[in-house]
C-alpha cells in the first residue's frame, strides 16, 4: 500500500528520506538525459522508473493487432478530423517515464500543436497497448498508474491469443476502472466522437476490411 503524506508527516527521519530521494532522482534525471541523447529512431525502447526497456520483436498476431486497429481508428479520425493517431514509435514522455504505446489518440487541441520533426509528445487521450508476456506486467502496473495519473481519459488493452478488448476509462479519483471486456460486438470510445468499432474488426481481417468500407464509402 502507497505511503500517504499524513503517514510521512509522523514520520522523524522525514528529511533525511527526501534527501535521499532528491539524490536518486537527480541521477535518475541524468539517466534519462542520456536516453534522449543515445536513443536511436529504430530503436523501440521505453524508459521506465529509472530504467532504459528494450522491446522484443513482435509476433505476427501482435502486429496484425496493431496494424487492424490503428487503420482503422486513423481512417476514422482523419474522415472526421478529430485529430491524430500514432502508433508504435511515438515516444510519450510523462514526468518520470517515456513510453512507446502501441497507438495512441491526440485530440485536435493537443495535435495542432505538433511539428514535423518532433520526437517526443505529451500524454495522448487513448491508450492502446496489445498485451505481450515481455510486457503484460508493465501494462497492468506502472503503465496503468502512470496513465490514469496524467488523467489519459481512455485506456484499451488487446489481447491477441485470446482475441479480446479490456476498455478502461478513468473514473474521478484518477483510477481506471473496467468499462467492457469483450470478444466480440461493438466497443464505443469516450474520446474518439462517435467511434463504434466492431471487435471482430481488430482481429479479423475480412471483418477489418468490411469495417473500413463502411467508414470510407
Amino acid at each position: 500500500m502507497p505511503v500517504t503524506i499524513e503517514q510521512l508527516r509522523e514520520d522523524p527521519s522525514i528529511f533525511l528520506l527526501l534527501e535521499r530521494i532528491q539524490k536518486e532522482m537527480r541521477e535518475e534525471a541524468n539517466k534519462r538525459q542520456h536516453f534522449y541523447e543515445t536513443i536511436q529512431e529504430t530503436d523501440k525502447v521505453e524508459f521506465i522508473n529509472g530504467e532504459i526497456i528494450f522491446q522484443s520483436p513482435a509476433k505476427n498476431k501482435h502486429f496484425t493487432a496493431v496494424l487492424n486497429l490503428a487503420k482503422l481508428l486513423d481512417t476514422y479520425v482523419v474522415i472526421h478530423n478529430l485529430g491524430k493517431i500514432a502508433s508504435e514509435k511515438c515516444l510519450i514522455s510523462l514526468t518520470r517515464n517515456d513510453y512507446e504505446p502501441d497507438i495512441c489518440f491526440f485530440s485536435n487541441e493537443k495535435a495542432q500543436h505538433f511539428t514535423p520533426d518532433q520526437m517526443q509528445f505529451p500524454a495522448p487521450d487513448l491508450v492502446v497497448e496489445v498485451l505481450s508476456p515481455s510486457t503484460k506486467n508493465y501494462d497492468y502496473s506502472i503503465k496503468m498508474r502512470d496513465y490514469a495519473a496524467h488523467q489519459i481519459p481512455e485506456y484499451w488493452i488487446i489481447y491477441p491469443d485470446q482475441e479480446h478488448i479490456e476498455q478502461y476509462l478513468l473514473t474521478a479519483n484518477d483510477t481506471y476502472e473496467l468499462h467492457i471486456k469483450a470478444e466480440t460486438g461493438i466497443v464505443k470510445s469516450t474520446t474518439i466522437k462517435g467511434l463504434e468499432l466492431p471487435i471482430r474488426a481488430i482481429f479479423d481481417q475480412q471483418e477489418n476490411l468490411a469495417f473500413l468500407k463502411t467508414l470510407v464509402k
